[in-house]
């Protein structure tokens, strides 16, 4: 790997880098336990991908904003550094895949050039905060999320208190009562309210989450004042990295602690953290994000639309006015969610004249397009059509979200990007009607995780498999009934019946077809569904789950020809657990030489949470030699007590507890910040000697 220095104007960014970069070369020489080296990646953007010894990349675009500089720029280092693709992803991001791990510095590098992170884009941190795409120009928002969003990721990005947590942590922004960036799936999810007296808040909801285990969060604050939503989000955070399991993953969402502790006692430890925040009260820059450049009227030179039906179906489908008069907001379809970066240069040059240059990704991996004027919509229309990226339907049943499944994942069980691609054409073919349908959502996961958000779907579907006989075959899950219901009111979908893959095709004919046969004038589906009820569909399906009488091509996934084999590898979106107590003490030094330098700057916060975190290191250390491996950190200072200090092992002024919780008892100022560090070093150097004493005995 060759060496390389950074001419980024960010000494803090360059620093990232050039650690990064030290890192992967301390991992080659065998210095960094593997474990410890995929958990300092995932942070810093890079994943492993299905296919050995290459990396998926993600690229962190909070809220899912993007200009044309920036798109361009990704789409160059696709070209240089990856597959030349680009994957919009549910969470506004955008990945690039079969990257070399040796060359990610550089390319992080390329990317911040133009305020482009990966910094947290992945692992156990607070991931990228998204908000509605139509914020801004939302005619039913009471105000602009978008500053706020923005000021959270601001806030939370390198933050001491959220850098090693149990797991990861979601935060959302709606734009209105709609609810389009799904508060209710999020461990934070955030509604714009305006109370009598005119002032700007928002209704809170927290503990929500997919994957395997769907909770629906629970509505915490009707309107919390929009000065206390940052100082809130951080006492909640500080709650879950203390009391957030970690050593077994599938139980490590905040939505477990909620569970486990009780909502009223996670909002209690939730209102005893304030005295710690680095803040109590934060006034967000409403002018935090810049106004895109309007484009300018220009002549437009008559244009003739070749399929005017087509074009009238886009105009129904595709565009809608903003609430700034004579505006319009464009939506943009991309099937799967990939564009070629060819095509992302020639779409930068086709959008240019007519759109401001502000993109927003949308939660269902297509793009929104703002500031079009009127006039200029049947140009737009023919530059996007000879991309092949007009097509009608946006956000409709003919618009499927998926996640990459099989292409890339390491937990993809079935293929999921091919499997969307031919329901899509299966609309389009049979049920045109359902273009203009925008109540029912598919989506599709390439396994039970819900990446692709298929618990939150009318009709949705996860990889799986069956067994008939000695022989494996994919299969579907199918989901039904799931979906938003608004103002934070969500639905999770329903397990019903598991089909070889190959007949989920039909599995959505039966579904549409008997709602275009029993639905009631003007029914919406989540209404139709519960008339029904579950067994109405398990039996309506049921027929297409008989395995006797299989053919041979059921035996081949989609999009595949060989015959289907199960080939799970081990999933990195949470993080790792290192029990490794050389490499424990090695992250106290390290987390108090960080202690160090943020109180050598006057951060005293800052200070304070890495001298916790020293303590907490430490601790675990030393009950590792006694095999005790608790699972979150309270659990950690409650053992020490027992293990250590009541048995009169290891010498306090008080109990460990006591010590180490001054942390939430003390407002952070400098006299506290002095106290608590100087107490964690002389901790630090006192379970040395104990390691010391323990190895030479």
């Amino acid at each position: 790997m060759q060496s390389f220095r950074t001419e980024l104007e960010n000494p803090i960014v360059e620093r990232d880098i050039i650690d990064l970069e030290k890192k992967i070369k301390a991992f080659r020489e065998g210095k960094i336990h593997d474990e410890k080296f995929r958990s300092l990646r995932l942070a810093r953007g890079v994943y492993g991908q299905r296919q050995p010894g290459v990396q998926m990349v993600r690229i962190k675009l909070p809220f899912g904003k993007v200009t044309f500089k920036q798109l361009l720029r990704i789409a160059d280092v696709s070209d240089e550094y990856a597959s030349h693709n680009l994957h919009l992803t549910t969470r506004q991001d955008i990945q690039i895949h079969y990257v070399s791990l040796d060359r990610t510095p550089q390319l992080w590098a390329e990317l911040e050039r133009d305020d482009i992170t990966l910094r947290e884009a992945c692992g156990n941190t607070v991931r990228n905060v998204t908000a509605s795409p139509t914020a801004g120009i939302d005619p039913k928002e009471p105000f602009d999320v978008s500053p706020y969003a923005h000021a959270t990721f601001e806030f939370f990005l390198r933050n001491p208190i959220c850098q090693e947590m149990g797991r990861k942590f979601k935060i959302s922004f709606s734009s209105s009562d709609d609810d389009t960036a799904y508060s209710y799936i999020h461990d934070i999810g955030a509604i714009p309210k305006i109370n009598d007296k005119g002032e700007r808040g928002f209704k809170i909801l927290l503990g929500g989450g997919l994957g395997a285990q769907p909770l629906l969060a629970s509505i915490v604050e009707e309107f919390l004042p929009e000065d206390q939503l940052i100082p809130y989000i951080e006492s909640v955070i500080r709650v879950f990295d203390r009391y957030g399991e970690r050593n077994n993953r599938n139980k490590a969402r905040l939505k477990y602690v909620i569970q486990k502790l009780g909502l009223d006692e996670v909002l209690r430890l939730t209102k005893e953290e304030r005295i710690a925040n680095k803040v109590k009260t934060y006034p967000i820059n409403r002018n935090g994000v810049d106004e895109p450049v309007i484009p300018q009227p220009v002549t437009l030179p008559e244009v003739v639309i070749d399929n005017p039906l087509r074009y009238e179906q886009w105009l129904v489908t595709n565009v809608f006015e903003q609430k700034q008069k004579g505006f319009y907001g464009v939506y943009v379809k991309v099937p799967v969610g990939d564009i070629h970066t060819d095509v992302a240069r020639k779409f930068v040059e086709a959008i240019r004249p007519y759109v401001a240059d502000e993109i927003r990704i949308t939660q269902n991996q297509g793009l929104l397009l703002k500031y079009v004027r009127k006039e200029a919509l049947p140009a737009l229309y023919n530059g996007l059509t000879e991309l092949d990226m007009s097509a009608p339907g946006f956000d409709s049943v003919a618009d499927v979200t998926t996640c990459p499944g099989t292409d890339t994942c390491n937990l993809g069980i079935s293929n999921s990007m091919t499997f969307a691609k031919v329901l899509e054409d299966l609309i389009y073919n049979e049920y045109e009607e359902f273009v203009y349908n925008r109540d029912i959502k598919i989506k599709i996961s390439g396994c039970m995780n819900s990446c692709g958000q298929h618990g939150l779907a009318h009709i949705g579907f996860h990889g799986s498999s069956l067994k008939a006989g000695l022989k494996v075959l994919p299969s579907m899950q199918v989901l039904l009934g799931g979906g938003t219901v608004g103002d934070g009111i969500g639905r999770a979908a329903e397990k019903i019946i598991k089909v070889p893959a190959k007949r989920a095709t039909s599995v959505l004919r039966a579904v549409l077809d008997d709602y275009k046969a029993n639905s009631i004038e003007n029914e919406v589906f989540h209404n139709y569904y519960d008339r029904l009820g579950k067994d109405y569909f398990y039996q309506l399906l049921k027929p297409l789950a008989d395995l006797t009488t299989l053919k041979e091509d059921e035996f081949v996934d989609w999009g595949h020809e060989e015959t289907f084999v199960t080939a799970i590898g081990v999933g990195e979106c949470a993080g790792v657990v290192i029990d490794l107590v050389a490499t424990l003490l090695y992250e106290s030094d390290e987390k108090l030489s960080w202690a160090n330098e943020a109180f050598g700057n006057g951060f005293w916060s800052d200070a304070i949470y890495h001298s916790y975190n020293v303590f907490i290191s430490s601790a675990k250390a030393l009950l590792l030699d006694k095999n005790i491996n608790s699972s979150t950190q309270v659990g950690i200072i409650r053992e020490f007590d027992a293990q250590y200090v009541e048995k009169g092992e290891f010498a306090l002024n008080g109990t460990f507890n006591d010590l180490v919780l001054q942390i939430n008892k003390n407002e952070p100022s400098e006299e506290f910040a002095t106290v608590y560090l100087a107490a964690a070093s002389s901790f630090l150097n006192s379970v040395k000697v104990k390691r010391e004493a323990l190895v030479q005995s």
